[in-house]
């Protein structure tokens, strides 16, 4: 049985989230668009809640297209908050349409979400020696988590404090968080070293 980081459990969902997705670098702009809103619906929730309703969240945000989120009207806000299949918090709902709006000025700007969040990749010297349980726990920002958070909400987005902003970085392989022990781990780290950053 192969070793895994501890917070997967025996989930079979969950681990095959840990195994196939959490950690492994992301450059697509609509699955980096669609983890930082479930990051944020995530907020005061646990992320098997999210992962259990993803599926009913990308029927109901159009796969995450942010060019299409954008045009959602307050109607559309509405009929969400009558969907049981998703989290119905009109704020976190109301801010995804926001950041879908945002991320349009984004890329516009800055040619891709993906240029612009992995500006934000974290010096692997500053990074903690060993990635060991305890050093996890207390690992739930980072200076980088911070700035980016900083920087989304001066561009308007919404529910992207430093801490959601570090989960999306341990998500989409902008750090490699899985513990020293973990079968994942050297995996994620060829997948990191092979990555052509985008720019």
């Amino acid at each position: 049985m192969p070793k895994r980081c501890w917070w997967c459990g025996a989930d079979p969902e969950y681990i095959a989230y840990h195994d196939e997705e959490w950690g492994r670098p992301v450059t697509d702009d609509v699955r980096l668009f669609e983890k930082i809103c479930l990051e944020g619906f995530q907020s005061g929730l646990s992320w098997r809640t999210i992962l259990n309703k993803r599926e009913n969240f990308r029927r109901a945000f159009a796969g995450f297209d942010f060019q299409r989120v954008a045009r959602y009207t307050a109607r559309d806000v509405e009929r969400l908050l009558g969907d049981a299949g998703i989290v119905r918090h009109r704020g976190k709902i109301e801010a995804t349409v926001n950041n879908a709006r945002q991320a349009c000025d984004l890329v516009e700007a800055e040619g891709s979400l993906a240029a612009f969040v992995w500006r934000y990749e974290p010096d692997s010297t500053a990074r903690p020696r060993r990635i060991t349980r305890k050093a996890l726990e207390t690992l739930t920002t980072s200076p980088e988590s911070v700035a980016l958070s900083k920087e989304l909400k001066r561009r308007g987005w919404r529910f992207v404090g430093p801490t959601t902003a570090y989960a999306f970085m341990q998500a989409m392989g902008l750090v490699n968080d899985h513990l020293e022990e973990c079968f994942c781990r050297r995996e994620v780290e060829a997948e990191r070293d092979a990555l052509m950053r985008p720019r």
